[in-house]
C-alpha cells in the first residue's frame, strides 16, 4: 500500500507541475466525453420520441384497403370501387396460410360524442372484433377493451379516445358506466383508450370511439361491408410476403386485372419499423464516430502532455535508472500519469454529461409522465469507462517508450 500512496504522490505532483497543460489537455478528454456521451444520449432520446409514433402498434402487422379500379378487366370498366365484404376474411385463412390473426375494421368518420352539455365533434368511429387489439394495442387508462360478449350480443358500449374524454369529462375521473350519444345512439363508456402513438388506423386514437363490429354494422347499415383488413404475419413470415399474398388474393375474388396497382392497396407497417430502425442505427453509428473521433484528439493531447513531461524529466529518470530502477517501473509510472490524467479528465465529463441529460429529462416530462429517456445505458458507461482505459493506455505508449530508452550516462550529460 505504501508503494501505492507514493505513486499516487508523484502522479499528482508530476500534474501539479504541469498544471496549465494538464488542465488544457484534461479539457481535450472531457470534451470528447461530453460529446460521445451526449450524441448517444440524444439518440437515444429522439428514438424513443419518435418510437412513440408506433407505440401500440405490432411490427408485424399489415393493412389491406380496396380502392378504385384503374384499368378495365373481365368485362369491368375501370373506375370500379372495391368494397371488401367479411366472407373476404374466411378466403384469406384459407388461402394465405402465412396470416396469423385476420380480423376487420369498420369505420364511420366525422361523428359527433355528446355528454351532457359537453360534446366532442369528428370523432371516427372504429368497429372491431376483441381480436384487434393484438393488432393496435390499446393502453387502458380505464375500464376495459370490448368483448366477445360485447361483440355476440351487440352490446351498445364504447371505448372513447383521451381527447375525447377530456372533452366531455373534463372534471376528470373514471367515466365508465356513463353514457355518451352518439347521433340517436346512446352508448355505455367501458373504457378509457390512453394510447399515445400518433400513427393510428382510421383516424388518432385519442380522437376515436371503438364499438362492437356488430353494432356498427346495424347503426350505420354497413352490412357486411369492411373497410380494412388488418393482419399479423405468422412467426418467421415477411410481411411483406404476407401483403403481397393477401393482395393477390383479394384481386382475384374481386375480379381485378392483375396489373393493377391502384385498385388494392396495402400497408406494411413492418416496412416503417425497419425504415426507422435503419435511420437510428445509421445516426447511431454517426454520432459514434464523431464521439470517438474528439475522444482520441483528447488521447493525442495527452500523449504530447506526457512527452513533454517525459522530457522535462531526462535527468530525473536518468538518475532513478541509475539507482537502480527497471525500464518496467519507467513504463509503469508513465503509463499510471497517463491513465489518471485521462480518467480523471473522462469521469469529470462523465458525470457532468450525465447530470445535463437528467435535466433535459426533466424538461421532457409532462404531468409526471417521461417522454423519453435521454440517459446513456448503463453498459455504454461500462464500455466508455473501459475505453477511456484503454486510450489512457494508448497515450502513455509513446512516453513510456522515450522514457525508458532514455539512459543514464546520457541524462548527466545533458543535466
Amino acid at each position: 500500500m505504501r508503494f501505492d500512496i507514493d505513486r499516487f504522490r508523484e502522479i499528482a505532483d508530476t500534474l501539479r507541475r504541469n498544471k496549465s497543460r494538464t488542465i488544457l489537455t484534461g479539457f481535450g478528454v472531457f470534451w470528447g466525453i461530453f460529446m460521445l456521451l451526449a450524441l448517444l444520449g440524444s439518440s437515444n432520446g429522439v428514438q424513443g420520441l419518435l418510437g412513440m409514433n408506433f407505440e401500440g402498434f405490432a411490427s408485424n402487422s399489415t393493412f389491406v384497403m380496396g380502392q378504385t379500379t384503374s384499368k378495365p378487366y373481365k368485362g369491368f370498366k375501370r373506375g370500379r370501387s372495391i368494397q371488401f365484404k367479411l366472407k373476404d376474411l374466411d378466403v384469406i385463412r384459407n388461402q394465405v396460410p402465412e396470416a396469423d390473426i385476420v380480423t376487420p375494421l369498420v369505420g364511420a368518420w366525422g361523428k359527433s360524442v355528446v355528454y351532457d352539455t359537453y360534446s366532442f365533434s369528428s370523432a371516427s368511429i372504429n368497429g372491431v372484433y376483441p381480436e384487434y387489439a393484438k393488432i393496435e394495442t390499446p393502453e387502458m387508462t380505464y375500464g376495459r377493451f370490448i368483448n366477445d360478449i360485447d361483440v355476440a350480443e351487440g352490446n351498445k358500449v364504447c371505448v372513447i379516445g383521451k381527447k375525447i374524454c377530456n372533452s366531455l369529462f373534463p372534471g376528470g375521473g373514471d367515466p365508465c358506466g356513463k353514457f355518451v350519444k352518439i347521433g340517436s345512439v346512446y352508448y355505455e363508456v367501458i373504457g378509457v383508450n390512453g394510447a399515445a402513438g400518433d400513427i393510428h388506423v382510421n383516424g388518432g386514437g385519442d380522437n376515436s370511439v371503438t364499438i362492437p363490429i356488430t353494432l356498427v354494422q346495424k347503426v350505420y347499415n354497413r352490412g357486411n361491408d369492411i373497410d380494412l383488413i388488418c393482419m399479423t404475419a405468422k412467426p418467421g413470415i415477411r410481411v411483406s410476403v404476407l401483403m403481397n399474398k393477401v393482395i393477390d388474393v383479394m384481386r382475384r375474388e374481386h375480379y381485378v386485372s392483375p396489373e393493377d396497382k391502384q385498385a388494392i392497396m396495402g400497408m406494411n407497417v413492418e416496412s416503417l419499423f425497419t425504415i426507422m430502425n435503419n435511420i437510428f442505427t445509421g445516426v447511431d453509428i454517426l454520432f459514434l464516430l464523431v464521439g470517438i473521433g474528439t475522444l482520441l484528439a483528447g488521447a493525442i493531447g495527452v500523449s504530447n502532455i506526457m512527452m513533454v513531461t517525459v522530457k522535462e524529466r531526462t535527468t530525473e529518470i536518468g538518475i532513478r535508472r541509475a539507482i537502480g530502477a527497471t525500464p518496467k517501473m519507467i513504463l509503469s509510472q508513465i503509463i499510471s500519469e497517463s491513465i489518471t490524467l485521462t480518467m480523471l479528465a473522462g469521469m469529470l465529463g462523465m458525470v457532468f454529461t450525465v447530470v445535463l441529460l437528467g435535466m433535459v429529462e426533466l424538461a421532457m416530462t409532462k404531468n409526471g409522465v417521461l417522454m423519453a429517456h435521454f440517459q446513456v445505458g448503463f453498459w455504454q458507461a461500462v464500455l466508455t469507462l473501459i475505453g477511456l482505459t484503454a486510450l489512457g493506455v494508448i497515450a502513455g505508449l509513446a512516453p513510456a517508450s522515450r522514457a525508458m530508452a532514455i539512459k543514464p550516462v546520457d541524462a548527466m550529460r545533458e543535466e
